[in-house]
């Protein structure tokens, strides 16, 4: 189990540190999601974050795993042990939920998706950390603390790695990026809603070019 865990943490720091800013997308319509992964990916962004709020959300998975195999994607707003189980049978690549509550947890580490946990305090970081997990959320980032938040976990919590979301976009990214606990930020602001309706492909590809050129500190 251990050794297991260990493999789960290296294959989603690899993801992590893959690109500097991973797209949070909300997918309405099934059609809407190869496009907008080749749009991604075109503009440098390998990394992609598919959130499990609306009923197209397991299909855009499926087939963005189907038709743009290039781009790993993962799963968001994983709430319970089924959603857990759901997604596993999607075969994603790593799973992200905005809290941790024990159960989801313990799910998790039997799981062979890496769960990425959302942690809003240090109470909650150190809650994880014992749970057996080194990569964290901080979700809701900017609400939370943001930058200052993550300067003073850092002291006790050195080996806990974050890529915060909730908040950033690209005004506030690289002050993430810089901090020595931080693999990367997640965001929206790369896949508007208004240019993933209109099929503004180009647009989301230039956003995605910007955002793939930031750099992170974590070491």
């Amino acid at each position: 189990m251990a050794q297991a865990g260990e493999d789960r943490r290296t294959r989603l720091e690899a993801i992590l540190r893959e690109s500097p800013v991973i797209p949070v997308v909300t997918i309405a319509d099934a059609a809407h999601a190869v496009p907008l992964a080749r749009a991604l990916l075109e503009g440098g962004i390998a990394v992609v974050e598919v959130t499990l709020r609306t009923p197209a959300a397991t299909e855009a998975i499926r087939r963005i795993r189907a038709e743009v195999p290039s781009i790993v994607p993962g799963a968001g707003t994983v709430l319970s042990p089924a959603r857990l189980e759901q997604v596993e049978k999607l075969d994603v690549a790593f799973a992200v939920s905005p809290g941790a509550t024990a159960r989801l947890l313990e799910a998790a580490r039997a799981s062979p998706v890496p769960l990425l946990p959302g942690v809003a305090t240090a109470s909650e970081a150190m809650t994880v950390l014992e749970s057996g997990f080194t990569l964290a959320k901080l979700f809701p980032a900017e609400p939370a603390g943001g930058v200052a938040l993550l300067k003073a976990l850092a002291g006790p919590l050195p080996e806990l790695r974050f890529c915060p979301m909730g908040g950033i976009d690209a005004g506030n990214a690289a002050a993430y990026l810089a901090l020595s606990n931080v693999l990367c930020v997640g965001g929206s602001w790369l896949a508007p809603s208004d240019a993933i309706a209109a099929g503004d492909w180009r647009r989301i590809t230039a956003l995605a070019r910007a955002a793939s050129e930031l750099r992170g500190g974590a070491g």
